[in-house]
């Protein structure tokens, strides 16, 4: 029996750092997309964040634990 519980552990033990030490890739969320164009301008307060690109504009705002999202989209069809 402990001829055969050794490897077991062994296989378990050497599985468990396989996965653990994998990279995984985190979707970015859509703030850090539009943070990361070059044309964008991200402002950060207190309880606020703001990003402004060429036609979006996107506030967040947290208010009393309730978070709150604002997008602005121009169109040039005006």
């Amino acid at each position: 029996m402990k001829i055969a519980l050794k490897p077991i552990l062994l296989l378990l033990a050497l599985s468990l750092s396989f996965v653990s030490c994998r990279e995984q890739e985190e979707e970015k969320s859509e703030i850090e997309q539009l943070a990361e164009e070059e044309d964008a301008k991200v402002k950060v307060k207190e309880d606020k964040i703001k990003v402004k690109t060429d036609d979006k504009k996107i506030k967040i705002k947290e208010d009393d634990g309730e978070i709150k999202k604002k997008v602005k989209i121009d169109n040039d069809d005006n």
